[in-house]
C-alpha cells in the first residue's frame, strides 16, 4: 500500500511568495506517519513551499483540513479524486464541520486520530473505507509516536516543534480549542518528552511547544521544567496569563530554558475581556503584575491581541499597539476577531444574523484579514484597517530599535542574533497577508463532491 500525506497551505496570492513565518514543520501529518504500519509506503508533499505530485502512484491521501486551509483542501482532494484516488480528511475544521468535509472526501476521521488512524489504514488496505470514522474516547498520548523523516530536505522555519499536552480548561467563547477538546486538558509522559527532545536536540536551537496552554496543569508543566532543564535547551510556547502571577513557576520554566511565551491579552478593556469570558486575565494585578514578573524572570513575550469583539473603541488599536510597545513585547499580533465553526461565538452570531457569509471560508469574496461577520459600532473593514495599522506601527523601525535595545530581549546571544530576521520578516509580509486568497484561485479545476 502507499499512502500520500498532502498538508495545504491556506492559499496563493499572484505575484507573492507564500508567508514565510507560516512554514513551520506540520506536526500532526509526523504524528500520523508515526501510526502508520511500517510495511506502508509514504510521500508528502507540504503545498506551502512545493508542487504536488498528483499523478503519483498512490492508493490514499490523507489531508489535515483547519478552516483557513479548507478551501485548498477541497481543490486539493478533488485532484487526486478525479484520478480515482480515494481521500480522507481529518483535523480541526474536519471535527467542527463533519458534514461539510464529508462532502469533498471518501472518509472523515473526527476528534483526535491516534486510536482511528490503524483502522483507516487497515480499511483503505482492504477497500472498505468507511464514509466516518469517529471515537468517544481521548487517546492516551503515552501512545504518540512522531515520524519526522518525512520533514527531511523541506525548508521549513529552523524551529523545532515539539508536542507536551492538548487541550486547555478555558472557556473563551471565540476559540476552537475548547470546542474540539472539550475543555479538557491532558499530557504526555514526562520521560516521552525528554527523551524526544534528547533526540532532536543536536539538530535544534530552538523549540517550540505547541501546547494550547503549556500553564493548563501546572504542577505537571513545574515538574516537566524539572526534568528537561539538565539538557540545557532553549524553548519557547504558549500559555495563559494567570500563569505569570506564579513566581516560583516562572523561575522553573526559566530555569528549564524557556525564552519566550506567547500569551493571548485579547484586549485591554476589562469589559471586553468579561464577554469573552477572559476575565482571568485581569486577575491579581492583571497584565502590569504579570508582565514585571515574566521581565524580573528573563522571559520573552510574544503578545497578541484581538479586536471586533463587542464594542471597539476607535483608538484600540493604537492603545493596544502603544502597549505592546511599551512593554518591549518581542513580537505581536494584532488580529481580528474570527468565528469559526462549531464554537459558540459562531453559533450567537449566526442567531443574531451578523455573518456576512455562509460559510465565510469557501466565500469567493472573503479574503485573509477581512472581517466575515458586522461588528457593534463599526464597520467591518473599519476593523481590518484598524488592525493593519496596529501591526504597521508595532513593526516600524523606530518600534524595532526600541524592543531591540529592551535588557530582557537582549539577554540572551540566540534570541537576540534573531530580533532582527524575525521582526523584519513581520514587517516584510504586513501588505502580502492582507486580503490573503483562501484557495488558488489560478486553479481551474471543479470541486468534485462525493456522490
Amino acid at each position: 500500500m502507499h499512502l500520500t500525506f498532502v498538508h495545504p497551505a491556506i492559499g496563493r496570492k499572484p505575484g507573492t511568495q507564500y508567508m514565510r513565518s507560516w512554514q513551520m514543520e506540520p506536526l500532526p501529518v509526523a504524528a500520523l506517519a508515526g501510526l502508520t504500519p511500517p510495511d506502508v509506503a509514504i510521500s508528502f508533499f507540504d503545498d506551502r513551499m512545493e508542487a504536488i505530485a498528483y499523478d503519483i502512484p498512490t492508493d490514499l491521501v490523507a489531508i489535515p483540513v483547519e478552516t483557513y486551509t479548507a478551501k485548498r483542501a477541497y481543490q486539493i482532494a478533488s485532484e487526486f479524486r478525479k484520478r480515482r484516488v480515494p481521500v480522507v480528511m481529518g483535523g480541526f475544521h474536519a471535527t467542527l464541520a463533519p458534514d461539510e468535509v464529508a462532502r469533498y472526501a471518501e472518509a472523515v476521521v473526527v476528534g483526535e486520530a491516534e486510536d482511528l488512524w490503524p483502522l483507516v489504514i487497515e480499511d483503505a488496505r482492504s477497500g472498505r473505507l468507511k464514509p466516518l470514522y469517529k471515537s468517544d474516547t481521548q487517546p492516551d498520548l503515552a501512545s504518540i509516536r512522531y515520524d519526522r523523516r518525512l520533514f527531511r530536505g523541506k525548508n521549513y522555519l529552523p524551529i523545532r516543534l515539539v508536542e507536551t499536552g492538548r487541550g486547555c480548561k478555558f472557556p473563551c467563547d471565540f476559540c476552537a480549542i475548547q470546542s474540539f477538546f472539550e475543555r479538557t486538558a491532558r499530557h504526555r509522559p514526562i520521560d516521552a518528552i525528554r527523551s524526544e527532545l534528547q533526540s532532536l536536540k543536536a539538530g535544534a536551537k530552538v523549540f517550540f511547544f505547541v501546547d494550547d496552554n503549556f500553564a493548563a496543569d501546572i504542577k505537571f508543566a513545574s515538574e516537566l521544567a524539572d526534568a528537561i532543564a539538565p539538557l540545557k535547551i532553549r524553548w519557547i510556547t504558549q500559555m495563559s496569563i494567570n500563569a505569570a502571577h506564579d513566581e516560583a513557576f516562572l523561575a522553573r520554566l526559566a530555569a528549564a530554558g524557556c525564552v519566550g511565551v506567547l500569551i493571548g491579552f485579547e484586549s485591554l478593556d476589562e469589559t471586553v475581556l468579561r464577554s469573552m469570558r477572559k476575565s482571568f486575565n485581569t486577575m491579581k494585578g492583571g497584565y502590569p503584575a504579570a508582565l514585571a514578573n515574566l521581565r524580573r524572570h528573563g522571559i520573552r513575550v510574544y503578545g497578541t491581541f484581538v479586536f471586533g469583539y463587542g464594542e471597539t473603541r476607535e483608538d484600540a488599536f493604537a492603545e493596544a499597539a502603544a502597549f505592546a510597545i511599551d512593554n518591549r513585547f518581542y513580537i505581536a499580533a494584532f488580529n481580528h476577531l474570527t468565528p469559526f465553526p462549531g464554537t459558540p461565538l459562531y453559533r450567537r452570531l449566526q442567531l443574531e444574523n451578523r455573518l456576512l457569509y455562509d460559510d465565510w471560508w469557501l466565500d469567493a469574496r472573503y479574503k485573509y484579514n477581512d472581517l466575515p461577520f458586522r461588528p457593534q459600532g463599526a464597520e467591518p473593514d473599519d476593523i481590518r484597517r484598524g488592525c493593519l495599522s496596529a501591526r504597521a506601527t508595532f513593526y516600524s523601525w523606530r518600534s524595532i530599535a526600541l524592543r531591540m535595545l529592551d535588557r530582557v530581549n537582549r539577554n540572551d546571544s540566540l534570541m537576540m542574533r534573531n530580533f532582527i530576521p524575525i521582526n523584519y520578516l513581520h514587517r516584510a509580509e504586513l501588505a502580502t497577508r492582507d486580503r490573503f486568497p483562501l484557495g488558488d484561485p489560478a486553479w481551474q479545476g471543479t470541486l468534485m463532491q462525493v456522490a
